[in-house]
């Protein structure tokens, strides 16, 4: 973006060189000086190849005056986009240019993954989850040196854009995606990607971070299945700890990655025409010889049942929550989604 921009701005200022000196030498050297005259006297100059003069200055001090103003400022400006464009190879951006057309196409390859709108402290922990749980996700963010630290950190894929914009987001597979976090630091602009996000793919489940507690409405209203108030989240967090603080340990002793493995609490849902529907939990196998626990389980619509009977029927839309460790919880999903 900085080649861009750098590029664009040498660009223009040889050209407004090329069109002054053009209209500059028509002026001064009046009917004997044709436009193509004009024209051939200011590139002649401005790339000081040494041609000789297509009219004889010798006798036109304003026109020799001129001269000396596009070499210096037309010379400058060349001068300028030469080193951009040469920057531009020999720093690396050329290398970095062919690495985001990579990157955009392992996204467009992506199906059902996730989209994280926004960096910074929160970001980074979704990543690190996302990354432990192996989730497939794109983060999308406008700041370049947090984007290109945590890809080098996490090696993720990400897009470099305003994830306000519509085409940011289907640059992000939004039409692929199964869902979205945005945790932008102003409650308007997760508002605005709640309600561009959902227009764009009406399926997507979102959770956005709010601020103000009375923004909680309003993001929901555009589209939002759960907003989280972070400063709600780390009160209840510190009085946790306070007040029970063996299970917090418990708590978070299991989200670590201990040797390599990491243990979750996962949700899965039955899909329609799954055969495991109208089997009780005893027969149907849904762990599929895992160290999975089922926690607990509700059908669509009602309540949850926590440590669900054996004999529970198993019905369509039926959510069960599991724990176990990642790998295993996958294999779960996996099973019982292409069931």
């Amino acid at each position: 973006m900085q080649f861009k921009n750098r590029l664009i701005k040498g660009l223009i200022a040889t050209f407004i060189a090329i069109g002054g000196g053009t209209a500059g030498y028509k002026i001064l050297g009046g009917p004997e000086w044709s436009l193509l005259d004009a024209v051939y006297m200011t590139i002649i100059t401005l790339t000081t190849v040494g041609f000789g003069e297509t009219q004889d200055l010798s006798a036109n001090p304003s026109a020799r005056i001129l001269t000396i103003f596009i070499i210096l400022f037309g010379m400058g400006s060349l001068l300028f986009v030469v080193s951009t464009i040469t920057g531009f190879i020999v720093e690396g951006e050329l290398t970095n240019v062919f690495g985001r057309r990579k990157m955009l196409k392992e996204i467009s390859n992506l199906k059902n993954h996730f989209i994280v709108c926004g960096v910074g402290d929160i970001g980074s922990t979704i990543v690190k989850e996302l990354k432990q749980t192996k989730r497939d996700f794109v983060v999308v963010d406008t700041d370049t040196e947090k984007l290109e630290k945590l890809g080098t950190m996490e090696k993720i894929l990400y897009v470099n854009e305003d994830a306000t914009k519509d085409e940011t987001l289907v640059s992000a597979g939004i039409h692929k995606a199964q869902g979205l976090i945005t945790i932008l630091p102003d409650d308007k602009d997760n508002l605005f990607v709640t309600l561009t996000a959902k227009q764009l793919n009406p399926n997507l489940r979102i959770v956005s971070k709010g601020i103000e507690e009375h923004t909680i409405k309003k993001l929901k209203m555009a589209g939002a299945d759960s907003v989280v108030l972070s400063n709600a989240i780390g009160g209840l967090r510190m009085v946790s700890v306070l007040i029970r603080p063996a299970v917090v340990g418990f708590l978070d002793k299991m989200l670590r990655a201990q040797k390599g493995k990491s243990y979750r609490f996962e949700d899965i849902v039955i899909p329609a025409n799954s055969k495991f529907i109208g089997q009780t939990l005893a027969n149907a196998n849904l762990l599929h010889n895992t160290r999975v626990l089922i926690i607990a389980m509700k059908e669509k619509g009602g309540d949850f049942v926590y440590n669900p009977e054996r004999s529970t029927i198993i019905k369509e839309d039926s959510e069960i929550v599991v724990m176990g460790e990642s790998v295993e919880t996958n294999k779960v999903r996996e099973w019982v989604e292409n069931q």
